[in-house]
């Protein structure tokens, strides 16, 4: 009997020792974090704004938590790729995703079989910024306004047209939320890129196109375009005669395209903590500030809550539109 009872404090001791193991592992891990480069995956080409935005981020956050952070794009499905293994990667803060609104809160509205849960597989990290958008058209166009392009498309004798750089892109969903709160009918022409669209208005192939600041500022400031509103809140200073949606007359038209980061789901919250610090750091910086309003953008530190509530508004948004618009993509 006494070996058997010692034998059962022994197994006893041996398996709170294994249970043991993983927290006292998780717990040097997230103390010595970080050891080695960090991954911050972008899911868009180099040279976009989510790519720019991402080398911005990553030089000034190397800096502060003494480790290189290493951009790497992983493109395809509208960001569905990078985002999908960032969601498999090993919780341990060395993958790391620069989400946006489209590769988080649209992409799971038109792609049922996306390999990732936008709220289940990911621990938001942090804001890093938000940038609006133009509706814009052909300076030759008889709308100057709003409110003239509305009278256009009542007039005309065809739907006008309206292009954006995809299929369920956020110009997309945004040209489709503009024609119905103006009351009006727009047949979407999807293009490869915001570029493509953009050249194509200049040379009146089409009415509008729905477009981010860092393609078609330069060509309103220029006279190449004509902006009708812009979807921030306030006016931008780089195009301060641009008026916004609501001073255009068309309400509840806030849209900001936002960044953020995000790890895989699991990922230890002291190393969430950490990282969030360092970004709000690294996002109050005078030099990362300008770099961003170059990009018609604005730094937005907060914590992870605050980017899971943004996640949370975004979703309910975008479906609805989604389902009111019909959009369908292939």
């Amino acid at each position: 009997m006494p070996q058997l009872l010692a034998s059962w404090r022994r197994a006893v001791a041996l398996l709170c020792c294994a249970c043991a193991i993983p927290a006292a592992a998780s717990a040097a891990s997230a103390g010595d974090y970080p050891n080695r480069p960090v991954r911050l995956v972008v899911g868009f080409p180099a040279g976009g704004g989510v790519d720019l935005t991402a080398r911005l981020l990553a030089a000034e956050l190397g800096k502060r938590i003494g480790q290189t952070v290493v951009v790497e794009n992983r493109t395809g499905a509208a960001g569905a790729i990078g985002a999908g293994l960032v969601a498999s990667a090993p919780a341990d803060g060395y993958t790391l995703l620069l989400g946006n609104t489209g590769s988080i809160t649209i992409n799971p509205q038109l792609y049922p079989q996306l390999s990732y849960d936008p709220v289940k597989s990911f621990a938001p990290v942090g804001m890093v910024s938000q940038s609006p958008l133009l509706i814009l058209v052909n300076p030759n166009s008889p709308a100057k306004d709003l409110a003239g392009f509305k009278a256009q498309a009542g007039k005309a004798s065809q739907e006008l047209t309206f292009g954006s750089g995809g299929a369920g892109s956020i110009g997309h969903l945004t040209g489709e939320l503009f024609a119905r709160n103006a009351g009006v009918t727009l047949v979407h022409v999807p293009y490869r890129g915001g570029s493509p669209a953009v050249t194509d208005l200049m040379g009146g192939q089409v009415d509008m196109v729905v477009e981010g600041i860092p393609i078609s500022a330069p060509l309103v400031q220029t006279g190449k375009l004509r902006a009708l509103l812009v979807t921030s809140k306030e006016r931008l200073p780089t195009i301060k005669d641009v008026p916004t949606a609501a001073e255009a007359g068309m309400k509840d038209f806030e849209i900001d395209v936002w960044y953020g980061v995000l790890a895989p789901a699991g990922t230890p919250p002291e190393i969430v903590a950490f990282l969030n610090r360092h970004i709000n750091e690294a996002l109050a910086a005078r030099d990362m500030q300008a770099r961003l309003a170059e990009q018609g953008a604005i730094a937005v530190p907060g914590t992870p809550q605050a980017l899971s509530d943004v996640i949370g508004k975004e979703l309910t948004r975008w479906q609805a539109v989604v389902k009111q618009a019909d959009v369908k993509v292939q």
